[in-house]
């Protein structure tokens, strides 16, 4: 076997053992009772925090005496004795939080929280204050497990190296990376913001059919399916056009559609067989009045 074989079963090993400890650790929460208690409500989440309060100095900080509630991943934890910093992730960034032995109720800290790994969800109340650093944290007076991570998270120094794991299992990557989430955020701001130009631009949204009997609107190889019930081979639609100009034509003078469109061609990281597509049909417009809507859309985004 080569050094790289002997390293690969290594590895392997390690997180098989990794997997049964965690295992292990969820079949003891079981016996105790109910594990993932639902019943946990969070008040804020960490970039609505740092947008507030990042500006305050920790003196204001006291004076105000903020007491929040937030929920999110634990990321990393540094254990020092009987206090602990842990960052903590949600939907909107990382918040750290300082957790004190004396400051739990009795057992939490020693019993449970030690036992808590990276990737564990966790539910957290307390009062904001600053660091000597200056990190915005949050001060726990409750800590509690919301859900228990089965799987180790990627190595928090070098995140997901993998490019084919990156794309085939993407809730690892976007756990790891934060550019990755917030090309999520972006995409989604993207499509409102089209959204609310073509309504201010008086078009109406619509859907129109997947699956039609004839492939249309474009020259593309198109997917097969069958419809069971009618007995009939369909095809995955490659454009909307012709249901849009049957709108246009049917009286709605200017309509758009932001859709799936499913073209069975190449594939690579640029080009999906499957992809969104917006399309607009104007009435009374000619290319002129398009390049308008188009320009001044970018210049909007």
């Amino acid at each position: 076997m080569s050094e790289q074989q002997a390293q690969g079963a290594d590895a392997v090993a390690d997180l098989n053992n990794e997997l049964k400890t965690r295992r292990e650790k969820l079949a003891a929460l079981r016996e105790q009772g109910v594990p993932f208690p639902n019943d946990f409500r969070r008040d804020r989440t960490s970039d609505q925090l740092h947008a507030d309060f990042d500006a305050k100095e920790n003196e204001e900080l006291e004076a105000l005496n903020i007491e929040v509630a937030v929920a999110g991943r634990m990321m990393t934890r540094r254990i020092m004795g009987k206090a602990s910093f842990i960052t903590l992730q949600d939907v909107g960034g990382r918040i750290q939080l300082y957790v004190s032995r004396d400051d739990l109720p009795e057992g939490i800290y020693n019993e449970q929280f030690k036992k808590w790994d990276l990737g564990d969800i966790l539910g957290a109340k307390g009062k904001l204050f600053k660091t000597k650093t200056g990190e915005l944290s949050i001060h726990c007076t409750e800590l509690r497990l919301l859900t228990k991570a089965l799987r180790p998270l990627p190595d928090k120094f070098h995140g997901l190296q993998d490019q084919e794991a990156r794309y085939r299992q993407r809730y690892l990557d976007l756990i790891s990376n934060d550019e990755s989430r917030n090309t999520f955020k972006i995409r989604s701001k993207i499509m409102a913001g089209i959204r609310q130009f073509m309504v201010n631009r008086d078009f109406m949204e619509v859907e129109t059919p997947m699956m039609q009997v004839i492939p249309g609107g474009a020259s593309a190889r198109p997917f097969i399916t069958h419809h069971n019930a009618l007995d009939l081979d369909m095809y995955l639609r490659i454009a909307p056009e012709l249901y849009l100009k049957r709108l246009v034509v049917g009286g709605f003078d200017r309509v758009f559609e932001i859709n799936r469109n499913f073209r069975n061609e190449g594939i690579s990281v640029r080009h999906n067989p499957e992809f969104t597509m917006m399309e607009l049909y104007m009435a009374y417009a000619d290319y002129k009045d398009l390049i308008e809507i188009n320009e001044s859309l970018f210049r909007t985004l």
